[in-house]
């Protein structure tokens, strides 16, 4: 089967979302997803986008996709952060994710980044051996560390008035 990367358009974004969504099932989150499609064509799309988005079309339908922002490091400068990279079911196998992957390495190389990072669940052994054979360090000693909304409101309230 052929299939096409191409940058995402706003008419593409309902089906990110699935794609979104099928992989919060995957991942045994199912309601974590919050964002609406008027969230990714509002932050994704246009000159001042807070993310970039590459899909992969075949048969005038979106098979997967790759999202990530640009980021700073204090060690290296500016990196790329591969937010998800997203198959369909039925697509994997199939060079789908080979070719996002490659689009998304190509897109670091054009931004001229010291890096590309991203993340992994430690149980999805398709996916490590995936990002392994293709020369990715999967670094298995650090931690994600995530504060929350709920978290983020809990610590401000803990604060203490700054005095001015």
């Amino acid at each position: 089967m052929e299939f096409l990367i191409r940058k995402a358009k706003a008419t593409d974004m309902s089906k990110v979302l699935d794609l979104i969504v099928e992989l919060a099932i995957f991942e045994k989150e199912p309601l974590a997803v919050e964002i609406s499609v008027d969230d990714l064509i509002r932050y994704g799309i246009g000159s001042s986008s807070d993310f970039d988005c590459f899909v992969a079309e075949a048969d005038n339908d979106i098979v997967g996709i790759a999202l990530v922002y640009t980021r700073f490091s204090t060690w290296k400068g500016r990196v790329l952060h591969l937010e998800d990279l997203i198959v369909s079911k039925n697509m994997r196998g199939k060079g789908v994710g080979s070719a996002l992957l490659d689009r998304v390495v190509k897109h670091a190389s054009d931004l001229k980044v010291k890096r590309v990072s991203w993340e992994v669940l430690d149980w999805n052994t398709p996916a490590i051996q995936f990002y392994e054979a293709k020369g990715a360090d999967v670094k298995r000693d650090w931690d994600v560390v995530h504060l929350n909304e709920e978290g983020i409101k809990k610590y401000l309230s803990k604060l203490s008035p700054c005095k001015s």
